[in-house]
């Protein structure tokens, strides 16, 4: 005996929406609208911890926001590097030249755009301001425009091509008594 045909119709639909399902649950470029906003909570909430300032070890933490290892691609004040020990330096050197130096300095998150590409990939482009006090008592903002490329492995997002543009106001004269004319500018003032 042949099924009816409405019988074999109602399990086809069943069959290619649940197929249909399927993939969108598995397919890494399909994200749903909740997993876009999770991720781009995740990762400005990444970036805001790392530049607490009030906590400890503050190279260390902007550092965690990278690879252990492998390529890492900074673009900074005009020069590029491309792996984890000479980014280490960079941020090393920052913060000796100009972050310790600064008293009172507050993380302040300005607009974000997120382009979520995968459920393991996104660019976050956003804003950001640090200001502070110098050692001479004046007030004093760093600050400009950062955009990241994230990838998610084993769990953790990381950051592995940056670009940062700092505002012409964060190498304003202010900013001259904490880091020296003659040494290279400093990198991530983010």
């Amino acid at each position: 005996m042949r099924p009816p045909v409405r019988r074999l119709f109602a399990v086809g639909v069943v069959a290619v929406s649940t197929m249909s399902m399927m993939t969108a649950c598995t397919d890494p470029l399909r994200v749903s609208p909740a997993d876009r906003r999770a991720i781009a909570d995740t990762l400005s909430a990444l970036v805001t911890s790392a530049y607490d300032f009030s906590k400890p070890a503050p190279a260390a933490r902007l550092l965690s926001l990278y690879p252990d290892s492998g390529r890492i691609i900074s673009a900074v004040a005009g020069r590029v590097t491309t792996t984890r020990e000479p980014l280490a330096g960079e941020i090393a050197g920052f913060w000796q030249r100009v972050g310790r130096n600064m008293q009172q300095p507050r993380f302040v998150l300005g607009s974000t755009y997120v382009d979520v590409i995968t459920r393991d990939a996104a660019v976050l482009t956003l804003v950001y301001s640090i200001p502070h006090i110098t050692p001479q008592g004046s007030p004093h903002t760093v600050s400009g425009a950062w955009t990241m490329l994230w990838r998610r492995e084993n769990g953790r997002w990381r950051i592995v091509q940056e670009h940062l543009s700092d505002t012409p106001e964060s190498t304003a004269p202010g900013l001259a008594s904490e880091v020296p004319i003659a040494s290279p500018p400093p990198s991530h003032q983010h």
